[in-house]
């Protein structure tokens, strides 16, 4: 009942290899069935529970996406990079979910460790930014994802 009257908090994760300078050189992305049932391309997604700090919202989400080795560098006081908001009409903000209405905190987060997709993702793969933005992967998303990749690489200043 609360899903079709209220918007309802989220966390977007972008993760990211680095170089040496901090650099980003990678970007992951799942692969899996999206909220509009098409299977697709995204980045780690998912609700933020009641009291549950965002932080510690972020590492659940990583850790259950990315398996409990990918080892994220999430900050004591994470800060988004943007608010995405997710409606069920995709033409009011062009990120959509057919659930509900959404409002997402999106972060870029490192990763140093090994990353082995769990529960309901059926791949990870690591594109370059050049790749992350080409029409191949463009085409593998759905929801907005694409876009969020962009922001998320115009907000390192990564954009290719």
């Amino acid at each position: 009942m609360v899903r079709h009257q209220v918007p309802l908090v989220y966390v977007d994760a972008v993760p990211v290899r680095t170089d040496p300078d901090g650099r980003v050189t990678h970007v992951g992305m799942l692969l899996q069935q999206g909220a509009d049932g098409q299977i697709s391309r995204m980045c780690v997604s998912g609700r933020v529970m009641l009291n549950e700090r965002i932080r510690d919202a972020l590492m659940r989400h990583l850790e259950k996406d990315l398996g409990p080795l990918a080892l994220p560098r999430v900050p004591p006081e994470p800060a988004p990079f943007t608010v995405v908001e997710y409606f069920t009409d995709p033409s009011i903000s062009g990120f959509y979910d057919p659930r509900h209405h959404a409002v997402s905190l999106a972060f870029v987060v490192p990763v140093t460790g090994e990353c082995h997709p769990t529960q309901k993702a059926l791949d990870l793969a690591w594109f370059t930014p050049e790749e992350a933005v080409s029409t191949d992967v463009i085409r593998e998303m759905t929801g907005g994802h694409d876009r969020l990749i962009r922001l998320a690489l115009a907000s390192v200043g990564q954009l290719p």
